[in-house]
């Protein structure tokens, strides 16, 4: 039986069991003329009393023990998963790391045979380093530094990042089709509060995924429309898309998908768009179909009216 339902059960049973006492002390006809030392009569109350009160005493005790240990396994089991993405995140940062170094330290071996092409090999692996050591120290910022609170048009900034990717990619000779669709009328998107210049940030990044991870000839769509407290951004592609088995992990920190560690990259992108919209009380979100495409969805409080 539980401690609770036994305090319950043996509560009334003591003070039946008093009330037993009292009467069987009484006279025969219902008076209370008491044919035992009044002394005898209270201790026996007494201890009946101090039944329930021990067993009051110790249920709690028990109880509290027992939520207790619920909360302590709780927080062992999120220990346990913060220490596992913790593991991940230090093997991919080894990863990352190792590679550069290993090329930087081949190419300064072999520098005495031949120095320029060695040089460029140590210098561009080099610039890949910096690039992941900037990168991780943008994001470690992003987190806890104060943002800018003003009023901000998506769409201006959605336009100007999608016009710098199509001088880019012309620039590179690449070719993808690169649209958008962004309401006019009867009103266009309404403004957000935030830091544009990171809202930018993360618009830009999620269009170089885009181009990144598709081949030529891809299609991508950057559509805007507006919810009841919110307005959304989302990014689609007809890239080479992400396998199940991958997406649980696309928004942890230099991960990189089976399909894309060929691609240059450090696997921050994503990461760097969760954090700016996260920090604008925003959610993101992402599906993807392999071998069809991927589509990001930011949603962003709009400003007060």
């Amino acid at each position: 039986m539980k401690p609770v339902r036994l305090v319950l059960v043996a509560a009334p049973l003591a003070v039946a069991a008093l009330l037993a006492v009292v009467l069987a002390l009484a006279g025969g006809n219902g008076s209370l003329v008491l044919r035992m030392p009044l002394a005898t009569v209270l201790v026996v109350s007494g201890a009946l009393l101090s039944v329930v009160l021990v067993l009051a005493l110790v249920v709690r005790p028990m109880r509290m023990r027992r939520r207790d240990a619920a909360l302590v396994a709780a927080r062992a089991e999120g220990s346990v998963a913060e220490r596992d993405a913790h593991r991940r995140f230090l093997r991919r940062l080894d990863h990352e790391l190792k590679n550069p170094v290993t090329a930087i330290r081949s190419a300064l071996a072999a520098g005495e045979q031949t120095p320029s092409e060695n040089l460029v090999i140590a210098s561009a692996q080099a610039a890949r380093l910096s690039g992941v050591v900037t990168q991780l120290r943008a994001l470690s910022s992003l987190e806890t530094r104060p943002i800018e609170a003003s009023r901000v048009d998506l769409t201006v900034i959605v336009e100007e990042e999608v016009a710098a990717l199509r001088d880019e990619l012309a620039a590179r000779g690449a070719h993808r089709s690169v649209e958008t669709s962004l309401p006019t009328v009867p009103w266009p998107l309404p403004p957000v509060t935030g830091d544009p210049d990171l809202l930018a940030v993360a618009v830009r990044n999620l269009l170089l995924n885009a181009v990144k991870y598709s081949d030529e000839g891809a299609r991508i769509e950057v559509r805007g429309t507006e919810e009841t407290d919110a307005v959304v951004i989302e990014v689609a592609d007809t890239g080479w898309g992400i396998r199940g088995e991958d997406l649980p992990f696309v928004w942890e920190e230099l991960w990189r998908a089976q399909d894309a560690r060929g691609v240059e990259g450090t696997g921050l992108g994503l990461s760097l768009v969760r954090v700016v919209v996260h920090r604008h009380g925003g959610e993101v979100s992402l599906r993807s179909q392999f071998g069809r495409g991927t589509s990001v969805r930011l949603a962003l409080p709009r400003a007060p009216r």
